[in-house]
């Protein structure tokens, strides 16, 4: 199945972000496209101001880690956050605006997809003299979550969670964290389609992040409760979106398939790349979006730049940076920041309503 061209943009810029500089050659051959496609692409990317392209070469227009002996002592935020996460580089630049503006020196560092790959950058930002940290570890599973706590707990310099929110009464709560309240996401988004007319929906979401667990959580609970849903069910986004289980043969389904098993005329999608290839999917079985079935995506990162502009709940990810730099500045002054009890800071997502729902009339399945 074909990549849309902009999704396929998005997971190059993506690609260039989290490593600084990449081989056009390299990102052909993870993308599984020609390098003329590729270099197509970079060229708009380069129009667009989002990359700078070399001979041969690709580079990201973020800020590079200073090294240490360019670093002002004392001056300088360390940002961590995972390779390949388009969804966090958005709240990296709310984030970077504040800091900057303030003449507050970033150090970006990309944790790569390993397991712990996030301590040993944090123990070298200390090394090199940050006094305050901006972090978003990955956690794909409870377990990773869990082990990061106790070396987390006791950094001994600021720091605040990036849309991560750990376990009430673990080592690691009374540390700062700005985050999107999914359940409001999530409950915007089943409200939207009840309202519409649709009583038989399906919902599928990534299994692999601390946002993940929590979205697939609220809205089996919303819709569980809910007096005008009278049937629904949940699956893995795609097969790369859960890294656990164990799974049942239905939640680990075709989404195709378990929407016509289901008889459902909704699908809620996390995340918006997903929820474009189930549209291309339903178009090959000869199924209508939004005629014959509505669809939302959870992310809103690509959503809007679909062949269907998909209607979505949008987190406020630049916000969540922004606001979460603010209270990072205020920790970093001494005659005030030290005073104030632990912050957990909740922003609402918004939906934005595009053409991938309409109504359904025929409330009598």
């Amino acid at each position: 199945m074909r990549e849309p061209v902009d999704v396929r943009r998005q997971r190059i810029l993506a690609a260039v972000q989290a490593r600084g500089a990449a081989r056009v050659s390299d990102l052909a051959a993870e993308l599984q496209v020609s390098v003329v496609t590729v270099r197509r692409d970079v060229e708009e990317l380069t129009r667009a101001g989002r990359l700078r392209r070399g001979h041969g070469v690709v580079r990201s227009v973020l800020p590079e880690p200073l090294p240490p002996d360019e670093v002002p002592d004392g001056d300088a935020v360390a940002v961590v956050v995972p390779e390949r996460h388009t969804y966090l580089y958005e709240a990296l630049h709310g984030a970077r605006t504040v800091l900057e503006e303030a003449g507050v020196r970033i150090a970006l560092h990309i944790a790569p997809q390993v397991a712990g790959a996030e301590r040993p950058l944090v123990e070298r930002a200390l090394a090199d003299g940050a006094r305050g940290l901006l972090l978003a570890p990955r956690w794909r599973s409870l377990a990773a979550e869990e082990a990061d706590y106790a070396w987390l707990s006791a950094l001994e310099v600021p720091a605040v969670l990036m849309e991560r929110r750990p376990r009430p009464g673990s080592a690691l709560s009374a540390v700062d964290s700005v985050c999107s309240d999914h359940r409001h996401g999530a409950r915007l988004a089943v409200e939207h389609l009840v309202a519409l007319g649709h009583r038989r929906i399906v919902f599928a979401t990534r299994d692999d992040s601390p946002t993940a667990r929590t979205l697939r959580a609220a809205l089996t609970e919303i819709a569980g409760a809910h007096p005008l849903v009278a049937d629904w069910a949940w699956a893995l986004s795609s097969p790369s979106a859960g890294q656990g289980g164990p799974y049942t043969e239905r939640e680990t389904a075709e989404l195709s398939a378990l929407l016509r098993e289901k008889r459902a005329t909704a699908a809620v999608l996390h995340g918006d790349v997903d929820a474009l290839m189930l549209i291309q999917q339903l178009a090959e079985n000869a199924v209508r979006v939004p005629e014959d079935c509505s669809v939302v995506a959870y992310d809103d990162v690509v959503a809007g730049i679909g062949t269907i502009p998909l209607t979505a709940v949008s987190p406020p990810k630049a916000e969540v940076g922004r606001v979460a730099a603010e209270l990072l500045l205020q920790r970093l002054d001494k005659a005030r920041g030290a005073a104030w009890s632990v912050r957990r800071i909740e922003l609402l997502p918004t939906l934005v309503v595009r053409g991938s729902t309409r109504a359904h009339t025929d409330t009598g399945e």
